[in-house]
């Protein structure tokens, strides 16, 4: 891509300024840890009015993109998904899962890791209430990180692969308040095939369903 047409794809002044703001509210919203200050895995009620937080941050998103910034959400790739796009997101969800897989019972035991004191509190919780959080992880992080993040990021700078590395970098230290570092390596391996498949595919729906099959093989079925 000529310097020029990436000049022109850059925001104009207004527009930069509130893609700035918007990835403040985005990013920096779902980077704060809701679920370490209200205890959220202490009660169901807790657990409940976390996921009303995260849904809460979701809407006010969703309100700037369309009221403030006046743009339609395909602009960060609510786009109507194809046949195509529904077998792509199941095959990248399956793909993933087993690469996963290979993390946790090949490389974690290899290394001596461990995240059953993790999973065990979260397994704990009634299927319904996982079952919520895991649709709610699927839409907030895909839209939060990979398509608002992301296509904001892209038109600031202009750049695709920066746009990628940054909101994967993002994503991947966002996870590691609750799983500790050894889980960088999981977040880091979901988050770079998850960009990878948005910036392919340029759709979110392909991302949010991948991205629910992974969690729910791991939370739903584990």
């Amino acid at each position: 891509m000529s310097s020029v047409s990436t000049t022109a794809m850059r925001p104009a002044g207004r527009q930069r300024m509130l893609a700035l703001g918007g990835l403040v509210l985005a990013l920096g919203g779902i980077s704060l840890p809701f679920g370490t200050w209200d205890h959220a895995l202490a009660s169901q009620g807790n657990m409940v009015a976390n996921e009303f937080v995260f849904w809460a941050l979701v809407a006010a998103v969703l309100l700037y993109v369309t009221r403030i910034e006046r743009r339609p959400l395909a602009s960060i790739g609510f786009i109507r998904p194809r046949f195509a796009d529904i077998a792509i997101a199941v095959a990248a969800g399956l793909v993933m899962v087993a690469l996963l897989g290979v993390l946790y019972l090949v490389v974690f035991p290899r290394l001596g890791w461990d995240e059953t004191q993790q999973f065990q509190p979260l397994m704990a919780v009634p299927f319904w209430l996982r079952l919520v959080t895991v649709i709610r992880a699927a839409v907030s992080e895909e839209i939060l990180f990979r398509g608002y993040a992301l296509e904001r990021t892209k038109e600031l700078t202009g750049s695709r692969a920066a746009a990628g590395l940054f909101t994967w970098g993002v994503f991947t230290i966002d996870h590691l308040g609750y799983w500790g570092w050894h889980h960088l390596l999981v977040a880091g391996l979901a988050g770079g095939l998850l960009t990878l498949l948005y910036l392919w595919r340029g759709n979110l729906w392909v991302n949010i369903l991948a991205h629910f099959i992974v969690d729910a093989v791991g939370f739903l079925l584990g």
